[in-house]
């Protein structure tokens, strides 16, 4: 189903650049490109609206195309003013979504891209960091009758969905596509442990093996920046509040510090834990010279950049993606990406073959929800193992990988108590 709105966009020339980058990331998305001939010979969202907020770039726009193939009107907005792709847009504004985003937008502009997104009164939502649900639930209320529920890609989003269903705010259900196996084990590991320094190292075209590397947060993504930080030969510091997750950094063969000593021996910062001020004025009084900082949780509050400005004689900008702050004893502090999400708004997001899972548990969360919202109700819920284990035996098929199975009388020695030896 093509849509009847109109796009708000930068350039709608720039068409044919998305539409490459869009078929270069199709060619690579096997899991996702089942899906989408099954959505069109079922059309599951025939007569629907979607609303989809993400992280607007190649990976997200084929998303937006499978939910599309599968017989939605599909509205897309951006979740990040800096990782949006205008090219990328246009591409899918020629293709009849109707695109409501723009890279770099004004404050003001992003807030009024994500209402009318909203505005066109969906069905379904596929949110990111929770925007799209906090909006109806607080400026636009007026808009949350039709919602039949949605899904969640983040774990910040989660995080703010539960807190709503605590304390009974949530008016419809949403699935928690970041707490199942294919998301976090591959996504948030993997693809946030490539990406991260696939956008640091383009951005600053420094070396990274011999320095000294603090990711603060040893959650799964955490998890995945020590990893490559350590393949590329960096010494590396973990910071945590978990005491067991610091016991886990540790055993991992990684050292393990308060942030206050951190600060003192860092030369590379990446803070990847959802919070607020990880990196405060106090820490940055501790750094070294050419520190270098940058942000890959979800909001751009994890450094504390009030403070840092506060803390300066100067601003400049020194590399596209860098400011340089120096401080009034002459050090300076740089700081990636504006504090916003560095492999994203400083590079293009995870590889295509990690979001094939992901957006692969995005599209048939959208179908699940979308089928059971009545019996759902209005909570937070888990995806279906069964929707887990679909897009893991796809992706082995699609690697020419297989595996075995448990023989009737395995599974009935699994589950039995009695006579095991």
């Amino acid at each position: 189903m093509k849509t009847t709105l109109s796009s708000i966009i930068r350039d709608p020339s720039l068409a044919p650049e998305g539409k490459l980058k869009i078929d270069w990331v199709q060619a690579h998305m096997p899991v996702l490109n089942r899906i989408r001939e099954q959505f069109a010979k079922d059309l599951p969202f025939k007569g629907l609206k979607v609303a989809i907020s993400l992280h607007l770039e190649a990976k997200t726009a084929y998303l937006a195309k499978v939910v599309q193939a599968g017989g939605a009107e599909v509205a897309i907005t951006g979740s990040n003013p800096l990782s949006t792709q205008d090219d990328v847009c246009a591409a899918l504004a020629e293709d009849g979504i109707a695109v409501f985003a723009k890279y770099n937008p004004s404050p003001e502009e992003y807030h009024s891209l994500l209402e009318r997104t909203l505005e066109t009164k969906p069905d379904l939502i596929i949110d990111d960091g929770g925007d799209l649900v906090t909006m109806l639930h607080t400026t636009r209320q007026d808009l949350l009758l039709g919602i039949r529920g949605g899904a969640e890609e983040t774990t910040t989003g989660i995080l703010r969905l539960k807190a709503m269903e605590k304390d009974g705010s949530l008016q419809f259900p949403m699935v928690a596509v970041n707490d199942a196996f294919c998301k976090y084990l591959f996504d948030n590991r993997y693809g946030t442990g490539q990406s991260v320094w696939d956008g640091i190292n383009r951005t600053t075209n420094l070396v990274v093996a011999g320095k000294t590397v603090v990711v603060n947060g040893y959650g799964w993504c955490g998890k995945g920046v020590a990893l490559r930080a350590k393949g590329l030969g960096a010494n590396v510091v973990v910071t945590e509040v978990d005491a067991i997750k610091a016991v886990e950094a540790y055993m991992d063969g990684f050292t393990v510090l308060s942030m206050e000593e951190a600060a003192k021996v860092g030369e590379f910062f990446v803070t990847v834990t959802g919070n607020k001020d990880v990196i405060t004025g106090a820490h940055i009084a501790q750094m070294k010279d050419g520190a270098i900082l940058s942000n890959a949780g979800h909001f751009d509050v994890e450094v504390n950049l009030v403070e840092l400005e506060a803390m300066s004689v100067s601003k400049r900008t020194v590399r596209r993606n860098i400011e340089e702050y120096r401080l009034k004893d002459g050090r300076k502090i740089y700081v990636l990406a504006e504090g916003r999400l560095v492999n994203l708004a400083a590079g293009d997001g995870h590889p295509a073959e990690i979001m094939d899972m992901t957006f692969a548990l995005q599209a048939l969360s959208l179908r699940y929800v979308n089928e059971n919202y009545e019996s759902i109700g209005k909570q937070v819920v888990k995806v279906p193992y069964a929707l887990d284990e679909q897009v893991a035996r796809a992706k082995l098929e699609s690697l020419g990988i297989s595996i075995d199975t448990l023989s009737d009388e395995q599974k009935s020695y699994l589950d039995s108590w009695a006579g095991h030896e």
